[in-house]
């Protein structure tokens, strides 16, 4: 069985060939389900890799799989790109069962690979003209080296690469036939933090543009600002599916909302999503769930109060990873 770790160059052209749904420059309408899978199961050996994982990708959303290093996270998207072979349970993208067809999905589907193995002396702007001479409707590849940042490295050997600018070659490889669902696995690692924002914002065009992009990723940070759901996994398992910030109010635990003022503010705990009042000084904190600052700013108004430093302390996606799972990221 195909590794994603071991693809060679010579598979460029069997992820590049037609798209029907390219063919008229139409894409079916955003929302509808373009990624189904049931109860997913996958081992190797005595080792449950992916067990009993049921979960739907819409058309033009940005879908996160987080959890950290073993949690069956490559595995799910391998037997979604039809690198690996379900052992139990049924996965379909683009309506297609992908490790029984997979050439009913090459050129719709497009997939930046964690590792891969490219001929050292392979200029960059060779390695995309090749991927682009095997689809029918390429992006133009000057526009991918200007977005990724590879323009002044169009000449260099793959070989003289830094580990980002390999990385951000990958996702343009993902991206140059123009695909309707492209796979991003850890896409920013070895990135600097100016490129990773610049990658993010990318991301959020190609998302705009209509393209269901899923996002393989252990970064906190980058699966809160991108996705549009998060599917947490863990040893495994999938343990909730939802938006962060739906993620964060259902588990993270406390929301402190604070403010500048005079007088006391204990009448605040009156309010049913208010926990606790103290004060710090002149700050004043309010510790509750749910709401919080909505229902504090609206009593408050009520009042002929509005504090003009009124601000929320969210509670991180990290935290509710915490709580999840009961241990961090490695």
């Amino acid at each position: 069985m195909a590794s994603r770790r071991s693809m060679q160059t010579d598979s460029a052209a069997s992820w590049t060939a037609a798209s029907p749904s390219a063919i008229d420059g139409q894409r079916p309408p955003r929302f509808e389900p373009v990624v189904v899978v049931e109860h997913l199961h996958k081992a190797y050996g005595a080792t449950v890799a992916v067990d009993d994982v049921s979960f739907e990708v819409r058309r033009g959303e940005i879908f996160g799989i987080l959890g950290s290093n073993g949690a069956g996270k490559t595995t799910t998207v391998e037997c979604l790109e039809g690198l690996r072979r379900p052992d139990g349970g049924t996965a379909r993208v683009l309506d297609v069962d992908p490790s029984a067809s997979p050439q009913l999905l090459r050129g719709r589907v497009g997939c930046q690979l964690q590792e891969s193995h490219l001929p050292e002396r392979m200029r960059v702007w060779e390695v995309l003209r090749l991927f682009a001479a095997a689809s029918p409707h390429p992006v133009d590849i000057d526009g991918l080296l200007d977005d990724w940042g590879l323009t002044e490295k169009r000449k260099a050997a793959y070989g003289s690469l830094s580990g980002g600018q390999r990385q951000r070659l990958l996702v343009a490889l993902a991206l140059v036939a123009d695909p309707e669902v492209v796979f991003l696995d850890e896409m920013t690692t070895g990135l600097d933090p100016a490129a990773r924002r610049t990658s993010w914002e990318l991301i959020e065009r190609i998302r705009d543009r209509g393209t269901t992009v899923i996002l393989v990723t252990h970064f906190m940070d980058e699966a809160d600002r991108l996705c549009d759901r998060v599917a947490v996994m863990d040893k495994g398992v999938m343990v909730a599916l939802d938006t962060p910030a739906r993620l964060i109010a259902a588990n993270a635990g406390a929301v402190r909302v604070t403010f500048t003022a005079d007088g006391d503010f204990g009448w605040l705990t009156s309010l049913d999503v208010v926990h606790a009042v103290t004060r710090h000084g002149a700050w004043v904190e309010v510790v509750g769930e749910g709401p919080v600052l909505n229902h504090v700013a609206a009593a408050l108004l009520e009042r002929g109060l509005a504090p003009l430093d009124l601000q929320t302390e969210r509670p991180s996606l990290e935290e509710t990873f915490l709580k999840l799972t009961g241990h961090g990221l490695e």
